[in-house]
C-alpha cells in the first residue's frame, strides 16, 4: 500500500529588510507570476502587509534575514498576525546569491528573490527572538 502525504499549499513570503523600505516578494501556490511590494518602515504599511497576506486565506511562511534591528518591529507585527516566521543567515543569503546570479551584485529586489528561493528549497532557520515574541529564554 502506497502513502501519499499532502503538504497544504502555502504563502511564501521574502522580505528584504532595510533601515526605511522593504522590498517584499510574494510566491502564490499554482502560480508562476510572483506578486513584488515597497513597504516603507511604518506601523501603516505593516499593518497593510499583514492586511494584504491575511487576505489570500493560506498559511504564511515568512523569510527575510535579520538586519540590525530593523526587523524587529516588522517580525513582531507578522508574528502577532499568526504568519511563520523563518529566519534567513546572511552568509547563505550570498552564497547562494552568489550561486544562483554567478556575480556578487548585490540589490535589495535580488535579495527578494534570492530568500523567496531559499524559503521554497527549505534552507532556513527557525525565528526566535525574545525581543519579538516577548518570551524570555530561562
Amino acid at each position: 500500500m502506497t502513502t501519499t502525504h499532502s503538504i497544504a499549499p502555502t504563502l511564501l513570503v521574502a522580505i528584504d529588510i532595510s533601515k526605511r523600505r522593504h522590498e517584499v516578494l510574494i510566491g502564490i501556490p499554482g502560480k508562476k507570476r510572483r506578486r513584488r511590494l515597497t513597504i516603507t518602515n511604518t506601523l501603516e504599511d505593516v499593518r497593510r502587509l499583514v492586511f494584504s497576506l491575511a487576505s489570500y486565506d493560506l498559511p504564511v511562511r515568512i523569510g527575510f534575514e535579520a538586519t540590525g534591528n530593523y526587523h524587529r518591529p516588522l517580525a513582531h507585527h507578522l508574528g502577532q498576525a499568526g504568519f511563520e516566521l523563518k529566519l534567513i543567515s546572511s552568509v547563505g543569503l550570498a552564497r547562494t546569491r552568489e550561486a544562483l546570479h554567478n556575480s556578487w551584485d548585490k540589490n535589495d529586489p535580488k535579495d527578494a528573490q534570492v530568500i523567496l528561493h531559499m524559503l521554497e528549497i527549505g534552507a532556513v532557520q527557525f525565528f526566535h527572538d525574545p525581543l519579538v515574541t516577548g518570551v524570555a529564554d530561562i
